[in-house]
C-alpha cells in the first residue's frame, strides 16, 4: 500500500494529486505499476498500451506518495520529442515544476554531467560534440595520414566498427594490446604491418582516432555514454554525488539500449556499490541503490544495427535483485484484427516472453492486401488507393503513412504518388543540420567555442574561398605538428611558419584576425546566441557569397541560414541560462526522430517513412509496402536466425501502427542492382490468418500465368482466377515506362530471356492481370527537330536549375541546366536511376512540380 502523502515530506512546489486522481482512469495493471514499491520494476509495454501515461503518472506517484523531490528523479527517454511529451505531460500533473526536472535523452543527461565533471578525466567544458560528418573527415584525415585505402575501408565502415567497440565498452588499450601492441597514438609515420588483417587496421584507426578527438576537445555520440562510465568508475566522489542525487531512475525504451548505456544505469543507481537501503524508508530512502523503473517491450527490439541488446530486457529479473514484472497488455489504439495478425506474426518468433494483445475497440476492418506485377504498379495501385480514401471516405492526407524496409524503395513510391497527384512527405532526407550551409555556419560557432577543434577549423579555413586552399592547410598543420599545437595555433603563429609568402600569410593572418574577434564578440553575447549567429554570418562573408550568387539553389542556402538564427532566437526564448555553447549542444543532440511532424496538426500530406522511423509513432490507415522474401524479411536475415527475429519484430512493429486499416502489398518483380528480380512473397504474410486478410488481388499477372500453365488451364485463362480483373489501371502513360523500356520487360532481363519465367512470353507482357500482344512500331525516318509540329507550350524562363519535374517515361528528376535556344530550347534532366536525359522542352512529356 502506498503512504499517504501527508505522512512523507513533499516539494511544496510540486501539486498535491490525491491517489485516486493518478490512478482512477487506469486499467488493473496500469494501476499496479504506478503503484509499486520495491527496488526493481520492468514494465513490460504492448504497443499501445499507455506507457507513456502510466510512466508519467508513476513519477507523480513517486513524488506525491512516496515524498520524493524532483531533483531526485532522473527520467530517461530515446529522443528528444518523446523527452518533451513526457515532460508535458508532467507539467499537467505536478505543475511547472516539471521543467527543472531530469527529464531528457540518455545523451542530454550525459552532457550534463560531463559539462559539469568531465575535467576529471581531461575533457574541458567546452568540448565539441561530433556529429557523422564531422566524424567520417576525421577517419579521412586519419587514412591520408596513415595511407590505407579508403575504398577498401570506408570511414562509414570504420565507424561502424568503432560504434561497436564503444558500444561494448571495448577501450583502445584493450584493442591495441590484442591487434597492435607496437602502435602508439599521436605516433607519425606508423604503417599498418600485416596486410590483410583488419582487425590490427581498426584497432590502430580506433587509437588515433581517440587520440585526435581528445586533442580537438572532442566527443562523439558514443562517447558522451563511454566517457561518462569512465568518469563515474574512475572517480568514486563523482559516482557518489549521483548516487546521493538520483533516487529513482526510470528508463524508457528500455528494449532499446546497448551495453554501454545498461552499464551507465547501474552505474548512476550504485546497483553494485555495495551500499543497503534504508529498510525504514517510505521509498528508495538516502542510502542504499536507486529504485530503478524499465519500461519496454522485447517485441519492439529493432535496433540491434545500432547495438541494441536485447538481453537487457530479457534478463532484466536476473540483473536486478528483487524484481518484478508487469505485463500490460490492453491496447488502447488498434482494432483487435490488426492486434491479432500482431500476434500471430511475433508469435513465430522463439525465447520471447509470452504475451498477447487486446482491445476493447472491436474486430475491426480486415487487412487489405495487394500482390502487384512491378514495384511501379504497387506504387500506383497504393496512390490510387489514397486518393479514393481521400476523396470518397473523406480520410485527411496526414492520417495516411506510407512505410517501407529501406530507403531505396521510397522512389517508386514518391513517383506513384507525384503521377496520382497526392501531397507526401518525405521522412528521412537531407537534414536541415547536415545542410552544407549550415554545417558551415555551425563550424564557425564551434571553433570559436573551442579553438581546439580541429576538424571544424580546418573546415572553415577556406569557406567561403578566400584563397587559402589545400597547400595552405598542409603547411599550417605541418607547423601545428612540429610546435606540438592545435590547428589553432598553427594559424594563429602563422608568421613563423617558413617559406610561407605573402599570398598565403596575409589571408591566413586576416582569418585569425577574424577569428579572435568573432571569439570576442561570442564571449560579450554569450546568452544572444542568435546575435552571435548573425554577426558570423556577416563577418565571415557567408552570407555575402549566397547573396550574390546568380544559382536559384543559393536563394534556398539563405533561408536555411536565417532559418538558423531563427532557431538560435527560440532557444534563447525557452532557455533561461541561454549559452552559445548550450544552443550547439541543443544542434548537436537533435536525433533523425525530432524532425517527425506532430501528430496532432494536419499537415495535409501523406507521411513516407522507413519502419525503423515509424516506431512510436501512429496513423489510422497504414500501407505496408514490400512485402517480399529478400524485401521484408531483408536477404540478409534469410541464413541468420537472430537476424529474422529482429526483421519479424519490425513487422510487429509495422503492424502495430495501423489504427483503423491496414494494407499490406508486395511486387512480383522488382529492380534490383539495376536488374530485375522475381520476388517471392514475404513469409511474415503467410503468418497472418487467412481469415484477417482481404486479397484484392493474390497473385501478380506472371504468376497467375505459371499457375494457369501447371493446371493445364491455358486455353482459358478467363477462368483462372478473374485474368480481367479491374481492381486497378495504371495510367495510361505508366506503361511506357514500365513495360519494353526499361528493365522490368522487354529488356536483357526482362520475362522470357530468362530461365526462371520460361520461354513462351515473349514479346508480350502482362498489364495487372492482361494479357497484351505488342507488335513492334514500324521505323520512321529521322526528322530534324526544327520540324516536329508537337508544342506542349512550356517556356524555358520557367525552368530553373534545381527545379523538380515528372516526366511519363522517366518519372521524377531534377533540372540540372536549360538552354534557351527559341522555339528548340533545351533542358537536361537528372531522372536518378533512369540517367541524365536531354529534352526539348516543347515536345518532352513533362511536368514542373
Amino acid at each position: 500500500m502506498a503512504t499517504k502523502g501527508s505522512d512523507v515530506q513533499q516539494d511544496p512546489d510540486v501539486i498535491a494529486r490525491p491517489p485516486e486522481a493518478l490512478i482512477g482512469d487506469l486499467n488493473p495493471q496500469q494501476a499496479e505499476a504506478v503503484q509499486y514499491r520495491g527496488p526493481a520494476l520492468l514494465i513490460g509495454a504492448g504497443a499501445g498500451s499507455g506507457k507513456t501515461r502510466v510512466l508519467t503518472r508513476r513519477i507523480a506517484w513517486i513524488l506525491t506518495q512516496f515524498g520524493a523531490w524532483p531533483s531526485q528523479v532522473l527520467a530517461i527517454t530515446f529522443t528528444n520529442k518523446a523527452a518533451a511529451e513526457m515532460r508535458e505531460r508532467l507539467e499537467s500533473l505536478i505543475g511547472p515544476v516539471a521543467s527543472r526536472m531530469w527529464v531528457s535523452t540518455f545523451h542530454s543527461a550525459c552532457v550534463r554531467i560531463l559539462r559539469r565533471d568531465g575535467e576529471r578525466i581531461g575533457l574541458k567544458s567546452g568540448f565539441t560534440i561530433y556529429d557523422t560528418a564531422d566524424c567520417e573527415r576525421l577517419i579521412k584525415l586519419i587514412a591520408n595520414d596513415f595511407n590505407f585505402d579508403v575504398k577498401r575501408y570506408t570511414p562509414r565502415s570504420i565507424l561502424a566498427r568503432i560504434s561497436d567497440y564503444k558500444n561494448n565498452l571495448t577501450s583502445v588499450r584493450e584493442m591495441l594490446a590484442q591487434y597492435a601492441p607496437d602502435f602508439k597514438p599521436g605516433q607519425r609515420g606508423y604503417r599498418v604491418g600485416r596486410i590483410g588483417n583488419p582487425e590490427e587496421l581498426y584497432a590502430v584507426v580506433y587509437a588515433e582516432y581517440q587520440h585526435r578527438l581528445a586533442a580537438a576537445n572532442a566527443v562523439d555520440f558514443d562517447d558522451l555514454i563511454v566517457r561518462t562510465v569512465e568518469l563515474l568508475r574512475a572517480c568514486p566522489d563523482v559516482a557518489e554525488y549521483y548516487h546521493r542525487k538520483f533516487r529513482y531512475i526510470l528508463v524508457d525504451e528500455y528494449q532499446d539500449t546497448n551495453h554501454a548505456q545498461y552499464v551507465l544505469i547501474r552505474e548512476l543507481a550504485g546497483v553494485d556499490a555495495g551500499e543497503h537501503a534504508d529498510m525504514g524508508a517510505v521509498g528508495a530512502g538516502r542510502v542504499g541503490p536507486a529504485w530503478i523503473t524499465v519500461v519496454g517491450d522485447s517485441d519492439q527490439s529493432i535496433y540491434a544495427f545500432r547495438g541494441a541488446d536485447i538481453r537487457n530486457i530479457q534478463d532484466f529479473e536476473q540483473d536486478f535483485p528483487n524484481a518484478k514484472t508487469i505485463m500490460l497488455e490492453q491496447n488502447y489504439r488498434s482494432t483487435q484484427t490488426i492486434l491479432d495478425a500482431a500476434n500471430a506474426v511475433i508469435a513465430h518468433n522463439e525465447g520471447r516472453k509470452p504475451k498477447r494483445l487486446w482491445t476493447a475497440a472491436g474486430a475491426g476492418e480486415q487487412i487489405t492486401a495487394y500482390a502487384a506485377d512491378t514495384a511501379q504498379l504497387e506504387a500506383h495501385w497504393i496512390a490510387a488507393q489514397i486518393k479514393r480514401l481521400h476523396t470518397d471516405d473523406g480520410v485527411r492526407y496526414s492520417d495516411i503513412a506510407v512505410m517501407y524496409r529501406a530507403n531505396a524503395q521510397s522512389r517508386s513510391l514518391e513517383e506513384g504518388l507525384i503521377q496520382a497527384r497526392v501531397p507526401y512527405q518525405l521522412i528521412g532526407g537531407t537534414k536541415f543540420y547536415e545542410r552544407r550551409e549550415v554545417k558551415d555556419a555551425l563550424a564557425y560557432l564551434q571553433a570559436i567555442v573551442n579553438p581546439a577543434d580541429d576538424i571544424n577549423m580546418r573546415r572553415i579555413l577556406n569557406v567561403p574561398k578566400r584563397g587559402l586552399g589545400a597547400r595552405a592547410e598542409s603547411q599550417v598543420t605541418l607547423h601545428a605538428q612540429q610546435i606540438g599545437g592545435t590547428f589553432w595555433d598553427g594559424v594563429a603563429h602563422a608568421d613563423q611558419i617558413e617559406g610561407m609568402t605573402a599570398r598565403t600569410l596575409n589571408p591566413l593572418m586576416r582569418f585569425a584576425q577574424m577569428m579572435q574577434e568573432l571569439r570576442e564578440f561570442a564571449q560579450e553575447h554569450d546568452a544572444k546566441s542568435s546575435q552571435i549567429v548573425a554577426e558570423v554570418l556577416e563577418r565571415s562573408g557567408l552570407l555575402e557569397e549566397l547573396k550574390k550568387s546568380q544559382d536559384p539553389q543559393d536563394q534556398s542556402r539563405v533561408e536555411n541560414l536565417s532559418q538558423l538564427q531563427s532557431v538560435a532566437a527560440e532557444y534563447e526564448q525557452n532557455t533561461p541560462d541561454a549559452t552559445l555553447a548550450g544552443f550547439l549542444e541543443t544542434t548537436a543532440l537533435v536525433a533523425d526522430s525530432d524532425q517527425l511532424p506532430d501528430e496532432s496538426q494536419d499537415s495535409g500530406k501523406v507521411t513516407l517513412m522507413t519502419l525503423h522511423t515509424a516506431k512510436g509513432l501512429e496513423y489510422p490507415i497504414v500501407f505496408l509496402t514490400g512485402m517480399e522474401q529478400g524485401t521484408f524479411p531483408h536477404a540478409r536475415a534469410m541464413e541468420d536466425t537472430s537476424e529474422l527475429s529482429e526483421e519479424r519484430r519490425l513487422a510487429y512493429v509495422g503492424i502495430t501502427r495501423a489504427k483503423r486499416h491496414l494494407f499490406v502489398t508486395r511486387a512480383a518483380v522488382r529492380a534490383q542492382w539495376g536488374r530485375s528480380a522475381e520476388m517471392m512473397p514475404s513469409q511474415f504474410l503467410d503468418e497472418i490468418p487467412a481469415d484477417l486478410i482481404d486479397w484484392k488481388r493474390k497473385e501478380a499477372g506472371m504468376e497467375r500465368m505459371r499457375s494457369g500453365w501447371r493446371a493445364n488451364a491455358s486455353h482459358d485463362f478467363g477462368a483462372h482466377g478473374g485474368w480481367n480483373d479491374d481492381e486497378f489501371d495504371a495510367p495510361s502513360s505508366f506503361g511506357g515506362s514500365s513495360y519494353g523500356s526499361r528493365s522490368s520487360y522487354g529488356s536483357a532481363s526482362s520475362y522470357g530471356s530468362r530461365s526462371t519465367y520460361g520461354s513462351g512470353v515473349r514479346g508480350s507482357a502482362a498489364h495487372a492481370g492482361k494479357v497484351t500482344t505488342r507488335r513492334a512500331p514500324v521505323r520512321q525516318p529521322a526528322q530534324p527537330a526544327s520540324s516536329l509540329k508537337t508544342d506542349n507550350h512550356l517556356l524555358i524562363e520557367d525552368f530553373a536549375v534545381g527545379d523538380k519535374v515528372t516526366h511519363d517515361k522517366f518519372g521524377l528528376g531534377t533540372v540540372v541546366d536549360a538552354q534557351d535556344k527559341g522555339r528548340n530550347s533545351v533542358i537536361t534532366v537528372d531522372f536518378g536511376s533512369s540517367g541524365v536525359k536531354r529534352l526539348m522542352l516543347r515536345v518532352a512529356p513533362i511536368e514542373k512540380l
